[in-house]
């Protein structure tokens, strides 16, 4: 199976950097994923966070969109709990107006803060995520126009109506959300980079579980933090940044930003945090692009995946694009070289 070639991407803000400077390389970026010829370009939803400038994925894709021309654009995810199924539905169903045939609907169940911000959001009531597979139905009942006679809604519409509907995604780092996919019929995105453990198993089971939706076909992707540069002792000190972020984050330190790799490299972990950084190895992949693309695709075959999504953090902005830039053209490489043996 063919690996297509995907990019999440976070908005993180560096130390130093102000959040409309971490969005304004996210766009950036998608303009570079374009021009190097992945296939989808993702942003995620964040709440009170300070290290995150991403909170709201819908506006942020309309603004993409219009600094682009090609690439599939989408939510990585939508936290539907917090809000409601029509109004998500008339968001995307604008999108995909303005962006025919480029939009995906990705969505979760996950908070995407703390407490107290999904407080906020809701105006004080708690989460009420034993909802989240009906509210599915119903998103899915919006987008593709399919209310039925019997239902309190019927009649009403998700304005404006696209020529096709947005694909809407199930994302997830658990068991839950897999099976929930298989069952709904979904294309299915499991979070590797928040979960090392499990996937694998998830979504051999989705697979075999799988139950269409108008024709649907069970469709796997993961997505997990990489860092690429010409060498393995370059991604090793790029990495460092991510390495104490995620230690930081694991142990509730505070933090100003994604730290520069020399801070980063200088500083004495514990012996607890030094457990911490190798369990999190488990949620990267750090080399070359030989040994990059070779771990991907290696992990593509182990997850049965159509598609990889690349999750990528580092201090200077630069070496994050050396990252997507070195994995592209890997892949060319390795196509070019198929077609001539072939």
């Amino acid at each position: 199976m063919s690996l297509r070639y995907s990019i999440l991407d976070q908005s993180p803000i560096s130390q130093g950097q102000t959040s409309q400077q971490a969005l304004a390389d996210t766009v950036r970026l998608a303009q570079y994923a374009e021009s190097w010829g992945y296939t989808r370009f993702w942003v995620s939803e964040h709440h009170d966070a300070k290290t995150l400038a991403g909170s709201s994925p819908e506006i942020f894709i309309s603004h993409i969109g219009a600094q682009t021309n090609s690439i599939r654009l989408g939510s990585g995810g939508v936290m539907l709990p917090h809000y409601s199924a029509f109004k998500v539905a008339e968001n995307f169903n604008l999108l995909e107006s303005l962006y025919p045939g480029r939009i995906d609907a990705g969505v979760g169940r996950a908070p995407g803060g703390m407490p107290r911000a999904s407080l906020a959001l809701s105006n004080g009531r708690m989460r009420e995520v034993e909802k989240f597979p009906a509210q599915l139905d119903e998103l899915r009942m919006y987008i593709e126009g399919s209310i039925p006679p019997e239902h309190r809604y019927h009649g009403m519409t998700a304005t404006p109506v696209p020529p096709n509907a947005p694909f809407i995604w199930m994302l997830g780092s658990g068991e839950d959300s897999s099976i929930l996919a298989s069952q709904k019929g979904l294309p299915y995105m499991f979070a590797h980079f928040i979960n090392g453990e499990g996937g694998q198993d998830f979504t051999q089971r989705y697979r075999k579980d799988f139950i269409p939706h108008r024709n649907s076909k069970p469709y796997v992707g993961f997505a997990i933090f990489t860092v690429c540069q010409e060498t393995e002792e370059q991604a090793e000190y790029v990495a460092s940044s991510l390495d104490l972020s995620l230690a930081m984050g694991a142990q509730g330190m505070p933090s100003d930003g994604t730290p520069p790799p020399d801070q980063a490299m200088a500083y004495e972990y514990s012996k607890f945090e030094k457990l911490l950084v190798a369990d999190n190895r488990r949620r990267m992949v750090v080399g070359d692009p030989v040994q990059v693309v070779d771990q991907l695709e290696a992990l593509g075959e182990a997850y049965g995946a159509n598609e990889v999504m690349i999750v990528s953090v580092a201090y200077d902005f630069n070496d994050k694009l050396t990252t997507f830039r070195l994995i592209a053209e890997e892949m060319a490489k390795r196509t070019s070289e198929k077609k001539v043996l072939g």
